[in-house]
Order: C-alpha cells, then sequence, then structure tokens
C-alpha cells in the first residue's frame, strides 16, 4: 500500500441492517470471537506485523524533475515481501534540508517506519544521517554523493544508497576527456555539498590524466543567470567544461555556453539523467556527454550487460504507468532499492517482527550482507566498507543527441 502524509487510513464498520444483531447467535459469535483471539495469539507475532516503508522525495522545489520519477516507482514496489504486507509512506521534502531531516523524524518517531528511502538529493541525504542513526533505521538514499556512505562510520553504518557515487561518474568524465585529447577542464559546479563533492572528485581524476584544472565556479539551484561564471570560465580557454549539477537547474550553464559560443566538450554529471532536463536545455545539449545509468540506454547496450534484462524490465514497467519515453534514471534508483529491501526483508523476518529494533537491526545487517544481486543498474556487492556495492559496469558514457540518450562504447 502506498500512502502519502495527507492521507491517514480509516476503519470501517458493517452492521446487520438496522444495526440488529440476532441474539440467539450472540453467545455463539462472541465465542468465535473469543476462540479467534486466541489462535491469533498463538501465532508469531511476525505472522501479524507490516513491513512499513518511508520514501523522503524531493517532490516540490527546484529538485521535483528527480523525485516525481522516484514516486512514480513507488507506486510499482512490492506490496508483499516475506509473506508481509508493505506499506509505503511518501513525504515531501521540498528539495529543502530542513524539510527533509523533519520529515524523517516524524516517520521514525510517529510513523514507525522500518525502512527509510531517500533523499532524491545530495544535501538532504548528509542532513538526514544523524536522524536515522539515532533512531537506529536502515536508509537507502537516492542521491550521488559518496560522501553519503563513506566512510561507514557509527553513523553511515545505518545509511545505504542505490546511485552510482560521483567519484564513479567523474573517472568516468576523466577518462573519455583523455581520450579525447582535452589537457584543460573547468567546473561549474551547485554551490552545495553536490557541486563541492564533484568537482573534488574531478580535480582529483583530472591530474591522474594530467589534465589541468583551470576553472572552478559555483551558482545557486534557483539563480535565474550563470553568465559571470561563464564569462570568467571562457577567460580560461578549457578544452572542456564540466557541470556539476541536478535536475532542471543543471540546463542553465550549457545553454549560457553555448549562447556564448563555446565550443569544447561539455559533460554533466548523472544528476541530469531524465527528460525534463532534456526538455529545458533543448538544443543546446545537443553534442554533450555524461556518465549515466544503464536504464537511461538500456536497449542499445550488449546483450551480455548485467543490467540490460532488468533494466528493460523495470522501462516497461515503468511506461505503462507513465506512458512512452517517461523513464528516468531517479525512478530506477528507487526501484533498485526495493529490490535491495526484497532481498533483505526475508532474512530480517528471522530475526523479529516488523516495527521493533531487532528488525530494523537484522534489515541493516541484511542490507550490508547483499550479494551478487542484480539490478537495473548492474549487480551489487556490499560489505562493512561498502554500502553500494556497484562497480565499474554500473556506468555508460552517453551524448545527448536530438534530444535523445546514445550510447557511447567508448
Amino acid at each position: 500500500m502506498l500512502r502519502f502524509e495527507s492521507f491517514a487510513s480509516g476503519t470501517r464498520r458493517t452492521e446487520r441492517p438496522g444495526g440488529r444483531v440476532n441474539a440467539s447467535r450472540h453467545g455463539f459469535a462472541k465465542r468465535v470471537t473469543a476462540l479467534g483471539a486466541a489462535l491469533l495469539s498463538a501465532l508469531p507475532a511476525v505472522a501479524l506485523a507490516q513491513v512499513k516503508i518511508g520514501l523522503v522525495l524531493s517532490l516540490t522545489g527546484p529538485a521535483a524533475s528527480l523525485g516525481i520519477p522516484a514516486r512514480d516507482t513507488a507506486t510499482l514496489l512490492p506490496k508483499q515481501i516475506g509473506g508481509q504486507s508493505v506499506e509505503y509512506i511518501v513525504l515531501d521534502d521540498a528539495s529543502d534540508t530542513t524539510q527533509a531531516v523533519q520529515d524523517t523524524k516524524k516517520l521514525i518517531s510517529e510513523n514507525h517506519v522500518d525502512a527509510i528511502i531517500g533523499s532524491s538529493i545530495t544535501p538532504n541525504s548528509l542532513a538526514m544521517i544523524d536522524v536515522v542513526a539515532d533512531g537506529e533505521t536502515p536508509m537507502i538514499s537516492l542521491a550521488s554523493s559518496a560522501k553519503i556512505i563513506e566512510p561507514v562510520d557509527a553513523k553511515r553504518h545505518w545509511v545505504f544508497k542505490t546511485p552510482q557515487t560521483d567519484a564513479m561518474m567523474a573517472s568516468a568524465i576523466a577518462e573519455h576527456a583523455s581520450l579525447h585529447n582535452v589537457k584543460t577542464i573547468a567546473f561549474i559546479g551547485q554551490a552545495d555539498a553536490l557541486g563541492e563533492t564533484f568537482y573534488a572528485e574531478v580535480a582529483k581524476f583530472a591530474q591522474l590524466h594530467h589534465i589541468a584544472m583551470v576553472a572552478s565556479e559555483r551558482f545557486n539551484r534557483t539563480d535565474p543567470s550563470v553568465t559571470g561564471q561563464v564569462l570568467k570560465i571562457l577567460a580560461t580557454h578549457p578544452d572542456a567544461v564540466v557541470v556539476g549539477a541536478a535536475g532542471t537547474p543543471a540546463a542553465l550553464p550549457p545553454k549560457t555556453l553555448r549562447e556564448r559560443g563555446y565550443k569544447g566538450l561539455i559533460y554533466h554529471n548523472h544528476g541530469v539523467g531524465n527528460n525534463d532536463f532534456l526538455r529545458v536545455c533543448g538544443a543546446d545539449c545537443n553534442g554533450t556527454f555524461l556518465p549515466a545509468s544503464p536504464v537511461l540506454v538500456a536497449a542499445q547496450l550488449p546483450a551480455d550487460h548485467p543490467a540490460r534484462r532488468l533494466a528493460l524490465d523495470y522501462i516497461a514497467r515503468f511506461e505503462a504507468l507513465r506512458g512512452p519515453n517517461s523513464v528516468s534514471a531517479f525512478g530506477s534508483y528507487t526501484w533498485d532499492a526495493g529490490m535491495l529491501l526484497s532481498n533483505a526483508v526475508p532474512i530480517a523476518l528471522k530475526a523479529g517482527a516488523p516495527g521493533t529494533p531487532e528488525f530494523r537491526r537484522a534489515l541493516r545487517d541484511a542490507l550490508e550482507s547483499t550479494h551478487g544481486l542484480a539490478d537495473t543498474n548492474g549487480v551489487v556487492n556490499m560489505s562493512k566498507t561498502d554500502h553500494l556495492g556497484l562497480d565499474q559496469r554500473a556506468r555508460v558514457m552517453v551524448e545527448i543527441m536530438n534530444g535523445k540518450w546514445v550510447y557511447q562504447p567508448r
């Protein structure tokens, strides 16, 4: 069952016509009720419990294009796992860190969820870590930064994620740029945790490939213009520019670069992997590149790619719900979170009933022990020091051509 914050489950009562109960049967009914209650109380508690999964998603605000596909995917997640019914409770963090923290506290203290999926963006996910650690509730983030799960300390002990890390994607950009004889590179990114962490990874891998970083600029998600930042970048004459941003706000730098006549290579991070970004950026993004989830180009992948079959299955399910060409990477990350939980919940049920600390601890342990689980982005092999578990097969290089994602083998 999927419900949103504004919906509350109610109770229904059914009576005989006129509200009368046959007196001759009243005693028998009471005995049957008592017997039923006794039988139910004799069953293991786990058989009566319901698994509750909370989702903190950016459904409004600048990151809405990330959160909405996740919400839609939540309607496709299994309603029963390990013989237990599952309820999904969706809250909107409005792309705001404070609201994300409040939502997380509500899910733990009021809804008593067994696990949390979210948030959609890095700053919000980072802000939620303290809350889930204090509440000893496992969390599966849908955001990119490796800082969400690294290092696996006492707090991140409770935190996992499904999207590829910024380090994985930055290394793909540096490799591609090196193959295309890029010698100098500039960076423009969001003025938040996503932008800062992605810049650090881009700079690191650029250096490894002997590419000089010649400029680094920042902008806010809500800025109407980045002309000043772009002019500073153009003054350094870089061979390539990397944009470290997510969602539709990430379209502003490449559009401005093209308007100012920039002819070099432009790279995005994987935070732009949806059709809303393509729509907003339009023709200005044709010929630009990004390392992306295999889901974006699943039908173009080699037949032996580990993510191809499951990605195509997810795409078929999502497009049956939302229409052709509606799929995005951000929905797939939610689907993969559901796959992780579907694998872990039956294991955790052996340790305790849903809604108990024992179950949440066992669920966390089962997530960390995930091994050889294929999903829409690759194959997951987690460990005590790796709460993502994906390898380099989980990333593909994509070029935007005529407003579409096109797989680039190299």
